[in-house]
């Protein structure tokens, strides 16, 4: 079975679309894969309630009680890799992860970025793509490397800055095509995953 574990900071709106998606399309019987397990850096994050029902596997490992992002990492690490997994999805998990973790899990790693990198990586995306006068947004799916928001994208979605745009206004246009091009790109990765 390939087991997809996914790390989250808050509500889970991109993984309910992953394990929404992973259902409808049976990715269990078409790939031999499922989402194994949900974990979050932070114990009051909605998406775990979502995870747990959902009948996947929720589980808490909190930023807060280590003293050095390594303790941390390490932690975190472990959590993982009790699910013997094939994939690690970061879905608004908000934390930027040190090289020996992304190099742990080359290959193997993904993130979903509010911006169409390479353009924007970081905090603050849409304000800076209205302040910047972009005629469109969107968002990326990628590969996670070293270099924050800059490894190879998978996949991208497009959306239009309009007139009257907030950073709010187009930030939730924005996630209406993350929850689909996120699972688009997981499926296209399933295949080639052990």
């Amino acid at each position: 079975m390939k087991n997809i574990v996914i790390l989250i900071s808050g509500g889970g709106s991109n993984m309910a679309a992953i394990v929404r998606t992973a259902q409808r399309d049976s990715w269990h019987t078409k790939y031999g894969a499922r989402v194994a397990a949900v974990i979050s850096n932070r114990a009051d994050a909605g998406g775990l309630a979502l995870a747990r029902e959902q009948r996947i596997d929720a589980e808490v490992v909190d930023h807060k009680a280590y003293g050095s992002r390594e303790g941390f990492e390490a932690e975190l690490a472990a959590a993982i890799d009790r699910h013997q997994l094939s994939l690690v999805v970061l879905a608004g998990f908000m934390r930027i992860l040190g090289p020996g973790f992304v190099s742990r899990y080359a290959g193997r790693l993904v993130n979903i970025h509010p911006s169409l990198l390479p353009a924007f990586p970081g905090l603050h995306t849409h304000q800076r793509a209205i302040d910047a006068g972009c005629k469109v947004a969107g968002a990326t799916v990628h590969q996670v490397t070293a270099e924050l928001d800059h490894g190879p994208i998978l996949d991208q979605a497009v959306v239009p800055v309009l007139a009257a745009d907030t950073a709010d206004a187009l930030a939730a246009r924005v996630l209406t095509q993350e929850h689909l091009i996120y699972p688009r790109a997981i499926a296209r990765l399933l295949p080639q995953l052990r």
